[in-house]
């Protein structure tokens, strides 16, 4: 019986040795990132070709940054609320809706990556838009302390202004690295193998981290009263929509949260936001706004998420005359 016992567990063990071997990547033994990846791997965050390979040397494309981002850092649609199912297309007008990435780019949509709306998602990405990526997935998931100094890059001329803040702080971080002659390469392509490593070190720092974000404070009741929306037409397709509050005095002001369509309404969701807490202001009632603008077809509408209790959500909603047009979820604030 303990023979047989044995010899059980030798084949069980020889099986498991061989599965590893078989379904591990055949071309990353020789990558500088090979344990990463296959970490990565392990965990069902980073897939293969059909072909049993990972081709860590090829260029990354923005489908598949996006994707390993989402799923690495686990961002998901939590506590989204949605009128309709959201679509990749709502947030990036050259995604397919039917194709694998869809879900993640209808979740990096929601977590506001800042990524282009026009994306396309076959492109490949450059050192600096993966950082930036990356960064924007890393702070989705928590708010996070930084040391406050500055890296001296070689090449950093060559950065987008709008990617440097992040890449420092994955220096700072320790997530990416320069070179030898203290160059980034901005605007080369990133490979697939050395995104799964940022990827891999950005997962850690998140896990590590995760327990010293301070606790969020608890916000104060919605303070804006007496909403109201009103339209105005820019052109035949174009409608201004603007939506005015009370707030208790000068520090506070509104924000558009969100727009979201259902059927011929343009749901618009509003919030507040807050005083500087070392800020004194005059207790004076004061008229906030925020505006946005939206295709001449919907009927804007003020969303629930947009008052207290005692709100009168939807109430102001104003009507415009069908016509065909475009939208833009991204209202400018005004204060």
């Amino acid at each position: 019986m303990k023979k047989t016992l044995f010899i059980f567990t030798v084949v069980v063990l020889m099986i498991t040795a061989i599965s590893q071997s078989v379904w591990a990547f055949s071309d990353t033994k020789n990558d500088p990132n090979a344990d990463k990846i296959s970490a990565l791997q392990d965990q069902g965050i980073v897939l293969g070709s059909n072909d049993g390979t990972f081709k860590p040397k090829d260029k990354l494309t923005y489908a598949a940054g996006i994707t390993i981002v989402v799923k690495g850092l686990g961002l998901n649609l939590n506590g989204k609320q949605f009128f309709k199912q959201p679509l990749a297309t709502d947030y990036f007008t050259k995604a397919n809706n039917q194709a694998w990435y869809s879900e993640s780019f209808v979740i990096a949509g929601e977590n506001n990556l800042d990524l282009p709306r026009d994306l396309d998602p076959a492109a490949v990405m450059s050192r600096e838009q993966f950082a930036h990526l990356l960064f924007r997935g890393i702070m989705a998931t928590g708010d996070y302390a930084f040391i406050e100094i500055f890296v001296d890059i070689n090449d950093q001329s060559d950065i987008a202004s709008a990617y440097m803040d992040s890449i420092q702080k994955l220096l700072i971080a320790n997530i990416v690295k320069l070179d030898a002659k203290h160059n980034f390469y901005p605007k080369e392509a990133i490979t697939r193998g050395e995104a799964a490593g940022w990827l891999f070190d950005a997962i850690n720092f998140v896990k590590e981290n995760k327990n010293n974000i301070p606790p969020v404070e608890e916000q104060p009741p919605f303070p804006l009263t007496d909403l109201a929306i009103s339209v105005k037409a820019i052109n035949a397709d174009v409608n201004e929509v603007t939506v005015t509050a009370q707030a208790p005095n000068p520090g506070y002001g509104m924000r558009i949260a969100s727009l979201l369509f259902d059927g011929d309404q343009a749901i618009i969701n509003i919030e507040p936001t807050f005083p500087k807490k070392d800020m004194m202001y005059p207790q004076v009632v004061t008229q906030v706004k925020a505006v946005t603008y939206v295709s001449s077809a919907y009927k804007p509408v003020l969303g629930a998420n947009s008052s207290s209790d005692e709100g009168s959500a939807g109430s102001g909603a104003i009507a415009a005359e069908p016509s065909e047009g475009i939208s833009s979820a991204d209202g400018s604030t005004i204060h």
